[in-house]
């Protein structure tokens, strides 16, 4: 096992049961919810658009969609990696995977797998994603540390992981302050679990979005930037 998980797992050993890093963990959204994950408004408020060009998918690709869902990032990004590429919607509730298989096949998109994963483990082969994406995902893992241990072996060796997160410094932002996180917190857990920054965006209206690749990888790292309201 990767040495850095282990020495990780030691070291927050002593954190309160339900906190990582000093963060509370949020839970799971129940698969009753799907409907809002596909509300006709959350184009405009999330500019969805600008989040899918900034992943910079190609024909061909292998695209991993951490915490699918019912599917609303993964059919457009199976779309984006046609011919040739295959897009992964990984989740660990057996009822959204269905309802993505559904959405799917209603809309003829033929180049989409559903995986189930598990708590602790992405449930992906080693160097399987050139692209990972968690949307509003990341914050809601209950074993963080040993599920990006094996994130970071199914990225391949240039891959990245996108983590979108509501932004917690900005209180105009209306979701509850559980399910928000700043771009300290995350830059501070993604480091210290073996990636490291490489691109960022913080145009979108509600949410940051932070590229990381393994530690190991083509880099170069770079530092995230403070986030700060437009016309301030």
């Amino acid at each position: 096992m990767w040495t850095l998980l282990l020495f990780l797992t030691a070291a927050f050993a002593a954190e309160p049961p339900g906190t990582f890093m000093g963060r509370t963990l949020a839970q799971t959204m129940s698969y009753h919810g799907a409907p809002w994950l596909t509300r006709a408004s959350r184009q405009q408020e999330e500019r969805t658009d600008l989040l899918h060009a900034f992943l910079g998918l190609e024909p061909g690709d292998t695209a991993c969609d951490i915490g699918s869902g019912n599917g609303f990032h993964t059919l457009p990004m199976a779309k984006m990696v046609a011919p040739g590429g295959l897009a992964l919607g990984v989740d660990i509730q057996p009822e959204m995977l269905a309802l993505l298989q559904e959405r799917a096949a209603a809309a003829g998109v033929t180049n989409v797998r559903g995986v189930r994963n598990t708590q602790a483990s992405v449930g992906l082969p080693e160097g399987t994603c050139d692209v990972a994406l968690m949307v509003d995902v990341y914050h809601e893992l209950a074993d963080p540390a040993p599920m990006l241990a094996t994130l970071r072996d199914a990225l391949q060796a240039d891959g990245e992981l996108v983590i979108v997160e509501y932004r917690e410094e900005d209180p105009a932002v209306p979701i509850k302050p559980l399910h928000k996180m700043s771009k300290a917190q995350v830059h501070k857990e993604l480091t210290a679990n073996g990636f490291q920054l490489v691109r960022q965006r913080d145009d979108l209206p509600w949410q940051h979005v932070m590229a990381y690749q393994r530690s190991d990888g083509p880099g170069p790292a770079i530092e995230p930037t403070a986030w700060e309201k437009a016309g301030r």
